[in-house]
């Protein structure tokens, strides 16, 4: 089953990290969140991916055109023009790289790599986001509800604790940040029937895979979520990729399940 990947947004909200690179390739720990998107499906045996570029795509060719130099050590004798590799450690992907346009909107992007696909299912995420998620469990239960789109379902947890008071300004109960359990967001990780190409019509390069091909399944009883109640993490902001390094660097990145 192959993995799809939409990575050519311009990641306008991290500016700061955006405006030499593609939001994917903004590293974590000393590598791009892509790759430890990328590492989450290979640890299920998922390889092969497509890769949607726009924005400075470029880079993300040549970072992987370079992966297995950038990834081993090497001997360069330029007197003979030869190079030498020494314990490579360079991984089992298959990548296809295909420009779906600096502009082109998720739906249009998705719609530009439907070659590439083939007659089975897949799955689509988003290139900005890791999570804890059981991609077995997640396949499992697309393949039992036997719907055309799964889509990997997200509680958020509250921004800010709350409390109680009385009449008397006394705090009558004190909460930490929760999760909401009443509500419920699209956290990516979608399975995929090769039919929802069918959801893509009209003008697909202005239109947002999140709004008429989504809107149009769940009219149809078409899509199903899978409930995902463990770690997840959108870099959004600044913030958000100062967290994912933190949680890098003391070991506490749930999202490394490999």
């Amino acid at each position: 089953m192959k993995v799809v990947i939409f990575a050519g947004g311009l990641g306008t909200r991290i500016s700061e990290e955006t405006e030499a690179r593609p939001k994917p390739m903004v590293e974590i720990g000393g590598k791009p969140i892509l790759w430890h998107i990328m590492k989450i499906y290979s640890h299920y045996g998922f390889n092969e991916f497509v890769i949607c570029l726009g924005y400075k795509g470029y880079l993300i060719k040549e970072y992987f055109y370079n992966y297995f130099l950038h990834n081993s050590d090497v001997t360069i004798d330029l007197s003979e023009n030869k190079m030498d590799i020494h314990n490579s450690k360079s991984e089992s992907f298959k990548v296809t790289l295909v420009d779906t346009g600096a502009e082109t909107k998720t739906a249009g992007r998705l719609m530009k790599i439907k070659n590439y696909i083939g007659k089975d299912d897949f799955m689509l995420t988003y290139g900005d986001g890791v999570g804890d998620i059981n991609i077995s469990q997640l396949i499992e239960h697309h393949k039992k509800n036997n719907k055309i789109a799964t889509v990997t379902a997200i509680q958020l947890e509250a921004r800010f604790g709350g409390m109680d008071l009385d009449s008397n300004g006394n705090v009558t109960s004190f909460r930490e940040k929760v999760k909401d359990e009443g509500k419920w967001i699209n956290g990516g990780f979608f399975v995929l029937k090769p039919n929802v190409f069918e959801y893509l019509t009209g003008d697909v390069e202005n239109i947002m895979w999140e709004d008429d091909p989504l809107e149009q399944l769940t009219r149809d009883g078409q899509l199903t979520a899978y409930r995902h109640k463990g770690f997840w993490k959108p870099m959004d902001a600044l913030r958000d990729k100062l967290e994912l390094e933190h949680l890098w660097k003391t070991n506490q990145a749930k999202w490394k399940v490999w």
